[in-house]
């Protein structure tokens, strides 16, 4: 007789060794194992350190520092990097026209002056993270190459035009819009990090006092924190913004609007927190705390804090893309950031005028930097909380 196909079933010892296996794990042990099953969250972690690795070291990076400019190139077009064996990697050199009635600026193509580009090309000379000088830059054009290729054209008669590299454009000041992105990185992804930095001290700090104390402290501060959740964020930030002194230096501006972003956000961890507070306070462990004569400081931030510190952290990273939009939006109704700091929201400026953006949309290209890295963000905080979670069914 022909039997049916064979179903093997999970052997009771398999199961059992699997989860004696679980068990012996830590907390943060089986968060880890449970975050690489969201394949989403790990994709957008990913996606942020490449991010904060740019923005780190935003001078390699970028093809030209943050205020480099070529008059002769004003408001001109990206241009596409191409590939053949003759010219190798290389962009079209642009040939402007100006009309005689609108002075309206337009460029084509030249695809006889291709512009040779290089990784770890020679560039302008600048200092990495401050102190270290360098001079190359991760992509580039090839000067030895394209120098080398002009001599040829200046034996025939022919002038000699200057290569040109926008990737992604360039603004009325000609300057390279992918460089000031990348250094607009820097402000803009620092802030968040700044910004929860705050939050996490006066979150923790306010809603633990909260939560252990209980009674009339615990209703003052709630009460508090109802008031504070009542004003109206973007009305109010801009209020505070306007209160800064005009003649303030660029990093005193940019560390004050860090901390009002992060005023009005630590009172959702402080909800949080209080609430755990509530629930632990009475557990076997933080009352045999007590009886052994523990202070309260050591019971709350030494034994309590620690029971749900996974859930802090997820609060923490939600809370992020709302201090980056708060820079941005500031920013970009020039209330926040100003020049010459370059941020995501600065760059934004030059969209207020919609004839602008009908022209040359491409000034619009550093809102893809912020949906990417605030979609980034919540999506990580979703992965976050699903390893967090001890109910979660991933």
């Amino acid at each position: 007789m022909s039997s049916g196909p064979s179903v093997i079933l999970p052997s009771p010892v398999t199961e059992e060794k699997q989860a004696v296996e679980l068990g012996g794990l830590s907390q943060w042990q089986l968060i880890r194992l449970r975050f690489s099953k969201h394949r989403l969250a790990a994709i957008s972690l990913y996606v942020l350190l490449a991010l904060y690795l740019m923005a780190v070291f935003c001078e390699f990076f970028a093809p030209y520092s943050r205020e480099w400019r070529d008059l002769d190139h004003t408001y001109c077009p990206p241009q596409i990097v191409r590939f053949n064996f003759s010219d190798g990697l290389h962009v079209r050199g642009m040939t402007r026209h100006i009309d005689p009635i609108t002075f309206r600026k337009t460029y084509t193509e030249d695809a006889d002056r291709p512009v040779p580009l290089s990784f770890f090309a020679r560039g302008e000379p600048y200092e990495l993270l401050g102190f270290i000088p360098m001079e190359r830059h991760f992509l580039g054009v090839d000067h030895e190459r394209y120098a080398a290729r002009t001599r040829t054209a200046a034996e025939g008669g022919q002038a000699a035009p200057k290569p040109t590299f926008f990737l992604l454009g360039a603004d009325r000041y000609g300057r390279d819009l992918l460089s000031r992105m990348i250094y607009g990185a820097r402000i803009s992804l620092s802030v968040g990090l700044i910004g929860i930095l705050c939050t996490f001290l006066f979150g923790v700090t306010i809603g633990g006092i909260s939560g252990y104390l209980g009674g009339t402290a615990d209703t003052l501060i709630q009460r508090f924190i109802e008031i504070v959740n009542s004003f109206p964020h973007l009305p109010l930030w801009l209020a505070l913004a306007a209160v800064l002194p005009g003649d303030w230096s660029p990093l005193k501006t940019y560390f004050a609007i860090t901390i009002l972003l992060s005023l009005l956000n630590w009172t959702g961890l402080a909800r949080v927190v209080r609430g755990k507070i509530l629930s632990l306070r009475e557990e076997d462990y933080a009352m045999a705390a007590r009886l052994l004569g523990a202070s309260h400081g050591r019971i709350l931030f030494r034994h309590l804090l620690p029971g749900f510190t996974s859930h802090i952290i997820v609060t923490l990273t939600l809370s992020v893309p709302g201090m980056i939009l708060g820079e941005t939006s500031l920013s970009f109704l020039g209330l926040g950031l100003r020049p010459p700091i370059v941020s995501w929201g600065v760059l934004l400026q030059d969209c207020m005028d919609i004839k602008v953006v009908k022209f040359y949309p491409w000034l619009l290209l550093p809102v893809i930097f912020i949906v990417l890295t605030v979609l980034c963000f919540n999506f990580l905080g979703d992965g976050l909380r699903d390893a967090a979670d001890p109910y979660s069914t991933r």
